[in-house]
């Protein structure tokens, strides 16, 4: 039989595309001999490929198997996915590992540990350091980016933290054995474990959810559900930031997020706006910009509730990019101590 053309879809495929697209073809007999004989970073690599593969078509998987001179037989079309991958793994490891693996998979990106621990927050893993010997700390704060390393050192305790500088100041060339078994421990303690102590807390991600609705749906899922638990309510309630928590911003902050909203956004989102609102924006314009906007509020006449909601959702967006940032701030309700 003719090799059949070779398709642009099949010649975007990387190889470990098509290490996955074989692998689930051949069945979990074969597919498991091969697996049992890779490399753990290897498998790890294959199996986020399995997970992301979604359905392949027959002719995509006729190619593969021409390419690889297999005789793969009458395909009709297949898909891989966490369950196939998660069955085919287990069959050649055990539980523990399987599960470690899978969160692995699902946990921070890069090939490597080293790479891994370069995208974890520098809080979380310096909590985890604080527990360990100097020395070991000192080896990890060497293999990350410096950047990192100084937050991560930042957030240890301040006489901890000397004392790994200090490490580091006397280290030499680390043994291999050593740096084999710091990896170990990273891997099967921290990395393994760090997908099911890094989730997002629900009330602040529903919170972000909320503020996305317009008017009408925000009122009616709130009163739906402080019928059910009003704390629950009340919790995400205060987790939200609206067009009207824009007066917490610390001056001169209002100022830079004006500049960086167009105007005609900003006079559809003052439409029907409180006055102490309206002041906000006011008094951080100069006169002729503030007549100006004024003048364009008022041209507006009737608009669609739907525009001004989105209009404030757009500011509200633009405020907490600003915030994030850290080009503005946002006052937390507290009054803080100020010096002069």
């Amino acid at each position: 039989m003719a090799a059949p053309p070779r398709t642009a879809e099949y010649t975007k495929l990387s190889g470990v595309e098509k290490t996955a697209i074989l692998l689930v073809a051949i069945g979990d007999t074969y597919s498991t001999k091969l697996l049992s004989m890779m490399h753990e970073e290897e498998v790890l690599e294959v199996s986020k490929a399995m997970i992301q593969l979604g359905p392949v078509k027959a002719e995509i998987v006729e190619q593969l198997a021409h390419e690889f001179m297999l005789n793969v037989g009458e395909i009709s079309g297949l898909a891989g996915g966490y369950e196939t991958t998660q069955r085919l793994l287990a069959t050649f490891l055990p539980p523990d590992r399987v599960a470690a693996l899978m969160e692995d998979i699902q946990g921070p990106t890069g090939r490597t540990t080293w790479e891994k621990l370069g995208n974890v927050k520098e809080s979380v893993l310096a909590a985890y350091l604080k527990n360990e010997y100097p020395q070991t700390v000192a080896v990890v704060i060497s293999k990350i980016k410096p950047a990192q390393a100084a937050a991560v050192l930042n957030e240890l305790p301040e006489a901890f933290a000397s004392e790994v500088i200090m490490r580091m100041l006397r280290m030499e060339s680390v043994q291999k054995d050593v740096l084999d078994g710091v990896e170990r421990t990273l891997r099967s303690e921290f990395m393994s474990n760090l997908a099911r102590t890094t989730r997002r807390d629900p009330y602040e991600h529903l919170a972000t959810i909320f503020n996305s609705f317009d008017r009408k749906a925000e009122a009616r899922f709130f009163g739906q559900l402080e019928e059910r638990d009003k704390d629950a309510a009340g919790r995400i309630r205060t987790l939200m930031f609206t067009f009207d928590d824009l007066i917490k911003i610390v001056s001169p902050g209002i100022q830079l997020l004006v500049r960086s909203v167009q105007k005609d956004r900003i006079a559809l989102a003052l439409k029907g706006a409180s006055k102490e609102m309206r002041d906000l924006f006011f008094e951080n314009l100069s006169e002729r910009a503030g007549k100006m906007l004024k003048d364009e509020i008022d041209a507006l006449g009737a608009v669609k509730l739907r525009e001004v909601d989105e209009s404030r959702a757009e500011i509200v967006r633009v405020a907490k990019e600003l915030a994030a940032g850290g080009k503005i701030e946002i006052s937390q309700g507290a009054e803080e101590e100020v010096v002069y």
